[in-house]
């Protein structure tokens, strides 16, 4: 019998180590419990902005795609106008989870959406190309991804040096990604990955929290099952669309 390429041993050393790992995950729930605290009670700050949206039912504002809740969490995609082969595939396979979680929020006073910046008429053939259908809409031509940060002007892409250099020697697995989006890599990284949250309080619309990737709150909801996994993942961090593996 061919013996794994790792550590093997007894139940008992085993159960010794699990136990010592218990004691850092007990630390890091805990901690996650103070990030969360923490989070709820940043500032609410007033949208006073009237932002007007495209969505699959026409022209909304912001506090329309509430839906009657008091509570908005929307993923911001990244699938800028520019990308001509569709949106971002790891962005895509986070949304491949959202519909799932979308009933059990809904049920929670939470309306959960995804936004892009490309225009309706494409979102809406992605949408329908995967299968989804949390409502996706469209911030194209607003002032919306500039005033909260999703997404950034040519000018303000010179402002990351690391993003710059990305774009100017680009590793192997980010000129596929460009490949795959069909875009530039200065106009493909110019979009934000991002969770935005909003608050809706005697009719007035609250800015209540952003993360932007890297955070590793904005990973593929798949990421949390692989850290669970016995081996790591490959080396290679492209990521496909679930239409599009080889096999």
């Amino acid at each position: 019998m061919k013996l794994p390429d790792h550590k093997t041993g007894t139940r008992e050393e085993w159960q010794a180590a699990r136990d010592e790992l218990a004691k850092l995950e007990a630390e890091q729930a805990q901690l996650n419990e103070e990030v969360t605290r923490k989070r709820r009670e940043l500032p609410w700050v007033p949208v006073e902005k009237e932002y007007v949206f495209d969505t699959e039912d026409g022209k909304k504002s912001l506090a329309d795609l509430f839906e009657g809740r008091s509570q908005l969490l929307a993923y911001n995609i990244m699938f800028g106008p520019d990308y001509s082969k569709g949106a971002c595939p790891g962005c895509t396979s986070l949304a491949d989870g959202l519909d799932g979680q979308r009933i059990h929020l809904s049920h929670r006073d939470v309306t959960l959406i995804a936004f892009s910046r490309a225009p309706i008429d494409r979102l809406v053939a992605y949408k329908q190309r995967m299968g989804w259908e949390f409502p996706y809409v469209s911030t194209y031509e607003t002032d919306f991804p500039w005033d909260f940060r999703l997404a950034m002007t040519e000018q303000q892409l010179e402002e990351f040096p690391e993003v710059k250099q990305m774009v100017d020697e680009p590793p192997e697995w980010l000129v596929e990604w460009g490949k795959q989006i069909g875009a530039e890599l200065k106009d493909g990284l110019r979009e934000g990955p991002s969770w935005i949250a909003f608050a809706k309080d005697n009719g007035t619309v609250y800015h209540t929290y952003t993360v932007q990737a890297p955070d590793p709150f904005v990973a593929p909801y798949f990421s949390f099952l692989m850290e669970r996994t016995p081996k790591e993942p490959p080396s290679d961090p492209s990521s496909w669309r679930k239409d599009e593996y080889p096999d």
